[in-house]
């Protein structure tokens, strides 16, 4: 949502009656929805339903704007309600069939994870007999016809604009169109996605974008894609799953620190603008099966292929030698490879349903138990300017929930060796991250939020460099003020309790971090802030972050340049490579 559009509601929110009671508490929300559900159908809720047969599965389906919103409801005209048929395929459980709670629980979260409605609730409701149960499904959409808006601010600096056009429930059939602006420090990118998750009615998805990318004088000079067709694990019992996908990006990439690029100091004397070609093409395939009720085992393996180049611009203005060395010493390893891939998860399929944590009033969906992955690739040497490696990474992951506190533990591992040319023998990309983050029961209403985080490499292929500051984790400090190849991490929050103002949850934060961005030992540098969460539940399931934050030992931009803004909470920087180490 924009900032425009942010000063539209409030200006309605000023001349608005207040909503009924039980809309002004963070908890309510739903529930209201829930009650409106069942005096929409006429039901009662069952409280023993296990084991009943299901007699019928109805569905209740809210406007974006109800009549307890306090927003227009002429909004309801430019927004098509998701079609009933849409919601009743994605229930797993069968009319004539006992009733299980854990299929009701599933299929409330896949269609939450469908990301087109603010609520989802599955309800038990008596039957028609005293033996019988019926289903009641509540919805309550989420506003569809947007200009969805992603804005990395520090201070004065826009670091990255997003701006998408987007239906993100096309007709109501939960198919997404979009149009893309993406703005950078260096460039402007225009491009379109298409998301299908039910291709032509069947189990199969469909996913594909491309984008043209030009400079900021508006030449051309790149662009990038992706189409990814897919058979997903889409409930606990789907058997198999199939998927398939090419990636394009051919585009230059330069490396900011701040409102600049970084100039890089050249040991001979002088800089080096850290600037390069970078041109990927990459094809997979991944067969799955999955075996397992409690304690799941998904394994099965693939096919791939890619082409990485990277090299100083052309016409960047470098003599060889200066070329050879920002090669050698900071841009990713160009190569090729084709391989084979092996991949197994482990994972434990109990799901805990919590509030208030990175949102507010809205369910949020979190696995416990144990979730472990194990993947190996080999690369043969099928093509003489082909790379010949076997390379491994093991992710584990540990969330326990104790009452209303959620600890989670991560961790992820990998490494390469060479097995052919000049490079035989050796181990490189050897990489370890790990995360901490403890969620603390509700203390005067709010929570408090305590994140740690490491990421560490040798030998790495790829000469990652790590930029730390501004928004990005160290709040307060100048944007990308730190670099370094390792990273150390420490962010802990107290967030309030949300003031819920006509459905608007309006929270406050207080919030201390700690990082480093190194090569070889950590220096952290501190620094304390406060902040607001804002959250429109009918336009979004994430709330907006705005902090201003003060360094206590390091240095300290202008006043301005201390804020940052910029959607979801904090704790959602962290590395890919956590989840998805190859």
């Amino acid at each position: 949502m924009s900032p425009l559009g942010f000063a539209l509601l409030a200006v309605h929110l000023v001349a608005t009656e207040p909503s009924p009671a039980g809309l002004g508490t963070a908890d309510g929300y739903e529930d209201v929805l829930v009650r409106w559900g069942l005096d929409q159908r006429g039901r009662v809720s069952d409280p023993a339903p296990e084991g009943k047969r299901l007699a019928a599965v109805e569905v209740a389906s809210e406007d974006v704007v109800a009549e307890t919103d306090p927003y227009p409801s002429l909004l309801n005209l430019l927004h098509a309600r998701t079609r009933e048929h849409v919601i009743r395929r994605e229930v797993l459980l069968e009319v004539g069939a006992g009733y299980s709670s854990a299929l009701a629980l599933e299929t409330a979260r896949n269609l939450r994870r469908l990301g087109i409605f603010a609520v989802v609730r599955v309800q038990p409701v008596l039957g028609p007999t005293p033996d019988t149960v019926s289903l009641l499904v509540v919805t309550k959409d989420l506003w569809s016809l947007r200009l969805n808006q992603d804005l990395q601010l520090v201070g004065p600096l826009v670091q990255a604009l997003r701006l998408q056009a987007t239906e993100q429930n096309f007709l109501g059939l939960n198919k997404k169109v979009a149009l893309d602006f993406l703005l950078r420090r260096d460039s402007v990118t225009l491009g379109q996605s298409y998301v299908d998750p039910r291709l032509l009615g069947s189990r199969w998805s469909l996913t594909e974008s491309a984008a043209l990318i030009f400079a900021r004088s508006g030449q051309a000079e790149g662009s990038k894609g992706s189409v990814l067709v897919s058979r997903p694990l889409f409930s606990l019992s789907t058997p198999w799953s199939l998927q398939a996908q090419a990636v394009w990006r051919v585009q230059p990439v330069r490396v900011f620190r701040g409102a600049d690029v970084w100039q890089l100091p050249y040991p001979e004397g002088g800089t080096v603008p850290y600037v390069y070609d970078a041109e990927e093409w990459s094809g997979s395939s991944l067969y799955l099966r999955s075996w397992g009720a409690r304690f799941k085992l998904d394994a099965g393996g693939g096919l791939g292929a890619y082409h990485r180049r990277y090299a100083a611009p052309r016409d960047s203005g470098l003599d060889e030698a200066r070329r050879d060395w920002l090669r050698d010493t900071l841009l990713p390893r160009s190569e090729n490879a084709t391989y084979a891939l092996a991949y197994a998860r482990l994972w434990d399929t109990r799901y805990e349903v919590m509030r208030d944590v990175d949102s507010y009033a809205l369910s949020e969906d979190y696995q416990v138990g144990h979730y472990l992955t194990a993947s190996a690739r080999y690369a043969p040497p099928l093509l003489a300017s082909a790379s010949t490696f076997a390379e491994v990474a093991l992710t584990a992951r540990y969330r326990l929930r104790l009452g209303d506190a959620l600890t989670t533990l991560s961790t992820a591992a990998s490494v390469r060796r060479w097995l052919g040319g000049e490079a035989r023998g050796p181990w490189t990309n050897r990489r370890w991250a790990a995360e901490v983050q403890q969620v603390s029961p509700k203390v005067l209403g709010g929570r408090f939020v305590a994140r740690a985080l490491v990421d560490l490499n040798r030998d790495d292929l790829n000469e990652r460099v790590l930029l730390l500051g501004g928004g990005n984790g160290l709040r307060g400090a100048p944007p990308e003020a730190y670099s370094g190849k390792r990273l150390l991490l420490v962010n802990l929050e107290y967030r309030t309790r949300p003031l819920v103002l006509y459905t608007v949850h309006l929270g406050g934060v207080l919030f201390y971090d700690a990082g480093s961005a190194f090569d070889e030992a950590p220096t952290l540098v501190h620094s304390v802030g406060l902040g607001l969460r804002l959250l429109f539940p009918q336009f979004n399931t994430f709330p907006f972050r705005l902090d201003f934050g003060y360094v206590l030992n390091g240095a300290r931009p202008p006043v301005s340049g201390r804020l940052s803004f910029s959607g979801g909470q904090v704790t959602e920087f962290r590395p890919s490579f956590l989840d998805a180490p190859l």
